[in-house]
C-alpha cells in the first residue's frame, strides 16, 4: 500500500471515529433536554430500553466514584444483553436496577440516585 493510500486510508478511519466524540452525531449528549428530546422521539420499545440504559448508567456510576463493585450475578445478567431481543433487554435492565436500588438500601448509604 502506497504511503498516499495510506494517509487516505487513516483519514477515512477518523472520520468516522469523530463521528462519536462530542459534538459528533453519535457523541455523548450534555444537555439533558436535548437527550429528553431524543429519547422521546424513539419508538416506544427503544425510548424504554434508553431510559432503563440511563438508569442503569447513573447507578453503575455511583458505585464506581463510591468505589463498590456491581453484584456478581448483576454483571452476569448484564453481560447477557447482547443476546436477547430489545423487549427482553429492557426487561432485565429494569429487574437489575430494580435489584441494584435494593442492594444500595440494604447497605444502608443513602444512593442519591434518582429513580
Amino acid at each position: 500500500m502506497s504511503n498516499e493510500e495510506e494517509q487516505s486510508k487513516q483519514g477515512s478511519v477518523i472520520e468516522r471515529l469523530a463521528k462519536f466524540l462530542p459534538g459528533g452525531e453519535f457523541g455523548p449528549i450534555t444537555d439533558r433536554r436535548e437527550y429528553e428530546q431524543r429519547v422521546n422521539a424513539l419508538p416506544s420499545e427503544q425510548r424504554e430500553f434508553a431510559e432503563e440504559s440511563t438508569r442503569f448508567a447513573d447507578i453503575w456510576q455511583y458505585f464506581s466514584q463510591h468505589r463498590m463493585q456491581l453484584p456478581r450475578d448483576v454483571v452476569n445478567q448484564v453481560t447477557g444483553l447482547p443476546r436477547l431481543t430489545t423487549a427482553e433487554q429492557t426487561t432485565v435492565l429494569r429487574r437489575v436496577n430494580q435489584e441494584l436500588m435494593e442492594y444500595l438500601n440494604d447497605v444502608g448509604e443513602d444512593s442519591g440516585v434518582r429513580q
